[in-house]
């Protein structure tokens, strides 16, 4: 994780603290927050400062090219693959890195899709609420090592992994979770060869080659978790989190030893040929870990269902009663 922080560093890191209530807002809004932090669902304390707001810039104007005339990618590459209507995209994970958000339009929906990389949690939600379009960006803060983003609109605080504003006028009001899926840049070619692929708007904007994250998932502590680390397994073993009700959760191991898993009317499959996204300098040499396809039967035809492949630490720290199946 040393050359991470060496980059954000780099970046411009502003602190990396912990503060009573008070000076948490006094600091917020020296950074110009127009916040309403006198509503909110979460201790303040909790809540690390890590850059200023927007220091990693989400992706607002998305540019896409046809599946056919993308050569740079290699197969074995990490996508976000999320298909609205008909419509399928992929989200590369070399570029979702640099910006961690992209406010985009899918198959009529407006959609925010999201990857945070301290917690591999690869997330899409409906971003409409109430009516109302919101279009997000990265805060600079973090909360049990994930991503806090904000709305625009109202400058709203939202967890990542559940999608549930935290401080704001929207505390308490939760994201529309939209299924979505990590896998192999081949395999989305060879499901989706007349979708789209996202590129960068400006390829000199960021080291898009190179990967800032290099041996993170093996490292033995997560970046700035306040709170316990699991117990019985690796904080970053790699966990499949099924978003039924109550949810699911299962080592990957565990799945692709097993091939095909199923339970509670839903079928995971062990996907080959898709590298570490948080291993190698360039992300395509990272060692393999594979993906799942997460499905129910619904008339006869599978239907997606929400999930992710994400670290045990993040399923210990947001699902503490979600008991991880080894086997």
């Amino acid at each position: 994780m040393a050359r991470s922080i060496r980059l954000f560093i780099v970046a411009g890191v502003l602190a990396i603290v912990a503060q009573p209530a008070s000076a948490q807002i006094d600091w917020w809004l020296a950074e110009g927050w127009r916040t309403d932090f006198t509503r909110s669902g979460v201790d303040f304390a909790e809540i690390r400062n890590i850059l200023g707001p927007n220091r990693i810039p989400s992706i607002d104007n998305p540019m896409f090219v046809p599946v056919g005339l993308e050569t740079d990618l290699a197969d074995r590459e990490p996508v976000i693959g999320l298909v609205i209507n008909g419509d399928a995209r992929a989200y590369p994970l070399l570029v979702m890195m640099w910006h961690e958000i992209a406010n985009d339009l899918v198959g009529g929906i407006p959609v925010t899709v999201t990857y945070c990389p301290l917690c591999n949690t690869a997330i899409v939600f409906d971003r409409t609420v109430d009516g109302r379009i919101l279009d997000f960006g990265t805060s600079g803060k973090l909360r049990f090592s994930d991503l806090v983003m904000y709305d625009r609109q109202t400058q709203s605080w939202w967890q990542q992994f559940s999608g549930r504003a935290l401080v704001g006028e929207f505390t308490g009001v939760k994201l529309e979770l939209i299924p979505s899926r990590l896998m192999s840049w081949a395999e989305f070619k060879a499901q989706h060869p007349g979708g789209q692929v996202l590129v960068p708007n400006d390829p000199l904007m960021r080291q898009y080659w190179l990967n800032p994250y290099v041996g993170y998932d093996t490292d033995a502590t997560p970046f700035l978790l306040d709170g316990p680390l699991p117990t019985g397994m690796h904080a970053m073993e790699r966990v499949v989190l099924v978003r039924t009700e109550p949810p699911m959760a299962f080592t990957l191991a565990m799945i692709e030893e097993l091939g095909v898993v199923e339970e509670g009317g839903v079928i995971i499959r062990w996907k080959p040929g898709q590298a570490s996204t948080l291993d190698a300098a360039r992300i395509a040499e990272g060692r393999e870990v594979g993906g799942v396809e997460v499905v129910r039967l619904e008339v006869g035809e599978e239907v997606p269902v929400v999930h992710e492949v994400t670290f045990a630490f993040v399923v210990n720290a947001f699902e503490p009663f979600t008991i991880i199946r080894t086997e």
